[in-house]
């Protein structure tokens, strides 16, 4: 168990059955009062951001995570499937707990999947996947897109682009179908043309 006041930046803990992962701790202390201890969280299980206070005198119960690295193989409507390189073991995990990161994966990637590990407390039996890690920046193929007019090299003018994992984004007028790009995982825009 881990004190409300320990509760420091980096740390995983569960609250109200949920996995969060503290990003920003504030003890708060009121007069007379007890303290709180105010949180910016990270919901392990979907990536919302969210804040929670609590008590100083509250314990919980602290969240083991490790990370697998993991071969991303293919996905269908309901779930991503990926396999461990070592063991041939194959983990599914749904769609809904990874969201929009799955389109940045390619298949044959190897990327690294977050598990929250089972303790006796917690009921669970097996490792529960909660997300994978992106690197900041990927190099993307553009599938499709207006064709672009010679001479046009103006960067503050946008025009609409489907890429080849299926999103769609802005891109400058001078991009042209088939060309690599370099897409932010974390807001999903333009960042350059690939080198």
């Amino acid at each position: 168990m881990i004190q409300a006041t320990s509760l420091k930046a980096g740390l995983a803990f569960i609250a109200e059955g949920k996995p969060y992962k503290v990003v920003k701790y504030e003890l708060v202390k009121m007069g007379r009062g007890g303290a709180t201890v105010r949180l910016q969280c990270v919901n392990l299980e979907n990536g919302a951001n969210v804040e929670k206070s609590f008590s100083s005198n509250l314990s919980f119960e602290e969240v083991n995570l490790s990370k697998r690295k993991l071969q991303y193989l293919y996905k269908d409507q309901k779930t991503a499937y990926f396999m461990d390189e070592r063991s041939y073991e194959q983990v599914e995990i749904p769609l809904a707990i990874l969201g929009d990161d799955i389109y940045y994966v390619k298949e044959g990637q190897v990327s690294e999947v977050l598990f929250w590990d089972p303790t006796a407390a917690s009921g669970q039996v097996e490792p529960r996947a909660l997300s994978v890690e992106l690197p900041p920046k990927v190099v993307m193929k553009v599938a499709e897109t207006d064709p672009g007019v010679k001479g046009n090299s103006a960067s503050n003018f946008y025009k609409q682009a489907k890429l080849e994992n299926g999103l769609s984004l802005k891109v400058p007028l001078f991009i042209k179908t088939g060309e690599k790009i370099v897409v932010d995982t974390r807001n999903g825009e333009y960042v350059e043309r690939a080198k």
